[in-house]
Protein backbone atom coordinates (compact mmCIF):
# COMPACT_ATOMS: atom_id res chain seq x y z
CA UNK A 1 0.00 0.00 0.00
CA UNK A 2 2.78 2.43 0.97
CA UNK A 3 4.75 1.75 -2.23
CA UNK A 4 1.64 1.99 -4.42
CA UNK A 5 0.60 5.31 -2.89
CA UNK A 6 4.13 6.70 -3.26
CA UNK A 7 4.55 5.62 -6.89
CA UNK A 8 1.11 6.99 -7.71
CA UNK A 9 1.91 10.35 -6.11
CA UNK A 10 5.22 10.62 -7.99
CA UNK A 11 3.28 9.95 -11.22
CA UNK A 12 0.74 12.64 -10.33
CA UNK A 13 3.56 15.13 -9.71
CA UNK A 14 5.14 14.15 -13.04
CA UNK A 15 1.80 14.67 -14.86
CA UNK A 16 1.36 18.09 -13.28
CA UNK A 17 4.93 19.12 -14.03
CA UNK A 18 4.74 17.80 -17.60
CA UNK A 19 2.04 20.20 -18.60
CA UNK A 20 -1.20 19.54 -16.77
CA UNK A 21 -0.36 22.37 -14.36
CA UNK A 22 -0.02 24.76 -17.30
CA UNK A 23 -3.38 23.68 -18.70
CA UNK A 24 -5.04 24.27 -15.34
CA UNK A 25 -3.42 27.71 -15.03
CA UNK A 26 -4.49 28.61 -18.58
CA UNK A 27 -8.04 27.41 -17.91
CA UNK A 28 -8.83 28.39 -14.33
CA UNK A 29 -12.41 27.15 -14.71
CA UNK A 30 -11.02 23.59 -15.12
CA UNK A 31 -9.04 24.05 -11.93
CA UNK A 32 -12.15 25.33 -10.17
CA UNK A 33 -14.19 22.38 -11.47
CA UNK A 34 -11.47 20.02 -10.21
CA UNK A 35 -11.69 21.68 -6.82
CA UNK A 36 -15.47 21.23 -6.56
CA UNK A 37 -15.41 17.69 -7.94
CA UNK A 38 -12.68 16.81 -5.44
CA UNK A 39 -14.68 18.35 -2.60
CA UNK A 40 -17.78 16.39 -3.60
CA UNK A 41 -15.77 13.16 -3.74
CA UNK A 42 -14.28 13.83 -0.32
CA UNK A 43 -17.72 14.54 1.15
CA UNK A 44 -18.96 11.19 -0.20
CA UNK A 45 -15.94 9.59 1.49
CA UNK A 46 -16.83 11.40 4.73
CA UNK A 47 -20.27 9.79 4.72
CA UNK A 48 -18.86 6.36 3.84
CA UNK A 49 -16.22 6.58 6.57
CA UNK A 50 -18.68 7.83 9.19
CA UNK A 51 -21.14 5.03 8.41
CA UNK A 52 -18.61 2.22 7.86
CA UNK A 53 -19.24 -0.94 9.86
CA UNK A 54 -16.57 -2.14 12.29
CA UNK A 55 -13.93 -4.28 10.59
CA UNK A 56 -15.02 -7.46 12.39
CA UNK A 57 -18.37 -7.13 10.63
CA UNK A 58 -16.73 -7.30 7.19
CA UNK A 59 -16.20 -10.62 5.41
CA UNK A 60 -12.75 -12.12 6.00
CA UNK A 61 -11.84 -11.74 2.31
CA UNK A 62 -12.05 -7.95 2.71
CA UNK A 63 -9.95 -7.78 5.88
CA UNK A 64 -6.56 -8.72 4.42
CA UNK A 65 -4.79 -8.28 1.11
CA UNK A 66 -1.70 -9.64 -0.55
CA UNK A 67 1.19 -7.39 -1.54
CA UNK A 68 0.03 -7.00 -5.17
CA UNK A 69 -3.49 -5.99 -4.19
CA UNK A 70 -2.07 -3.67 -1.52
CA UNK A 71 0.14 -2.03 -4.18
CA UNK A 72 -2.84 -1.49 -6.49
CA UNK A 73 -5.06 -0.25 -3.66
CA UNK A 74 -2.41 2.20 -2.50
CA UNK A 75 -2.04 3.53 -6.04
CA UNK A 76 -5.78 3.90 -6.49
CA UNK A 77 -6.29 5.59 -3.12
CA UNK A 78 -3.61 8.16 -3.93
CA UNK A 79 -4.75 8.65 -7.56
CA UNK A 80 -8.34 9.30 -6.48
CA UNK A 81 -7.34 11.65 -3.67
CA UNK A 82 -8.08 15.24 -4.75
CA UNK A 83 -5.62 16.54 -2.16
CA UNK A 84 -2.83 14.70 -4.00
CA UNK A 85 -3.65 16.49 -7.22
CA UNK A 86 -3.95 19.89 -5.53
CA UNK A 87 -0.66 19.45 -3.66
CA UNK A 88 1.06 18.33 -6.86
CA UNK A 89 -0.29 21.35 -8.72
CA UNK A 90 0.90 23.73 -6.00
CA UNK A 91 4.27 22.00 -5.65
CA UNK A 92 5.11 21.97 -9.33
CA UNK A 93 4.01 25.60 -9.62
CA UNK A 94 6.39 26.56 -6.80
CA UNK A 95 9.37 24.26 -7.27
CA UNK A 96 9.51 23.43 -10.98
CA UNK A 97 9.37 27.01 -12.20
CA UNK A 98 12.28 26.62 -14.63
CA UNK A 99 10.40 23.85 -16.45
CA UNK A 100 13.41 21.62 -17.04
CA UNK A 101 13.04 17.85 -17.02
CA UNK A 102 15.93 17.55 -14.54
CA UNK A 103 14.16 19.79 -12.02
CA UNK A 104 10.90 17.93 -12.55
CA UNK A 105 12.61 14.56 -12.08
CA UNK A 106 14.29 15.78 -8.89
CA UNK A 107 10.98 17.13 -7.57
CA UNK A 108 9.19 13.86 -8.45
CA UNK A 109 11.88 11.89 -6.63
CA UNK A 110 11.76 14.09 -3.53
CA UNK A 111 7.95 14.02 -3.57
CA UNK A 112 7.91 10.24 -3.87
CA UNK A 113 10.37 9.81 -0.99
CA UNK A 114 8.47 12.24 1.25
CA UNK A 115 5.18 10.52 0.36
CA UNK A 116 6.71 7.11 1.15
CA UNK A 117 7.94 8.32 4.54
CA UNK A 118 4.62 10.00 5.36
CA UNK A 119 2.44 7.05 4.38
CA UNK A 120 4.81 4.62 6.13
CA UNK A 121 4.59 6.66 9.35
CA UNK A 122 0.79 6.83 9.02
CA UNK A 123 0.73 3.06 8.49
CA UNK A 124 3.00 2.51 11.51
CA UNK A 125 0.76 4.66 13.67
CA UNK A 126 -2.18 2.60 12.46
CA UNK A 127 -0.46 -0.54 13.68
CA UNK A 128 0.15 1.10 17.07
CA UNK A 129 -3.53 1.86 17.59
CA UNK A 130 -4.62 -1.50 16.20
CA UNK A 131 -5.22 -3.02 19.64
CA UNK A 132 -7.40 -0.07 20.68
CA UNK A 133 -9.27 -0.21 17.37
CA UNK A 134 -9.98 -3.93 17.83
CA UNK A 135 -13.10 -2.95 19.76
CA UNK A 136 -16.03 -2.23 17.40
CA UNK A 137 -17.13 0.82 19.42
CA UNK A 138 -13.65 2.33 19.17
CA UNK A 139 -13.64 1.76 15.41
CA UNK A 140 -16.94 3.56 15.00
CA UNK A 141 -15.74 6.48 17.14
CA UNK A 142 -12.44 6.65 15.23
CA UNK A 143 -14.20 6.55 11.85
CA UNK A 144 -16.56 9.33 12.83
CA UNK A 145 -13.70 11.48 14.11
CA UNK A 146 -11.72 10.92 10.89
CA UNK A 147 -14.80 11.72 8.80
CA UNK A 148 -15.28 14.97 10.73
CA UNK A 149 -11.63 15.94 10.22
CA UNK A 150 -11.92 15.18 6.51
CA UNK A 151 -15.06 17.34 6.33
CA UNK A 152 -13.12 20.19 7.95
CA UNK A 153 -10.42 19.73 5.31
CA UNK A 154 -13.09 20.05 2.60
CA UNK A 155 -14.42 23.22 4.23
CA UNK A 156 -10.90 24.68 4.26
CA UNK A 157 -10.42 23.63 0.64
CA UNK A 158 -13.55 25.48 -0.44
CA UNK A 159 -12.80 28.62 1.56
CA UNK A 160 -12.33 31.62 -0.72
CA UNK A 161 -8.69 32.54 -1.24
Amino acid sequence: HVAGASLSYAAIVWLMGSGLHGVLVAYPQASQWMRYAGAAYLLVLCVRIATAPPLAALPARLQSTGWALGLVQGGLVQSLNPKSWLWAMAGTGLFVADGTQATLLLFCTVSGVVCFASVAIWSGLGRLVRRWLARPGAQVLFNRAMAALLALTVAAMLRPA
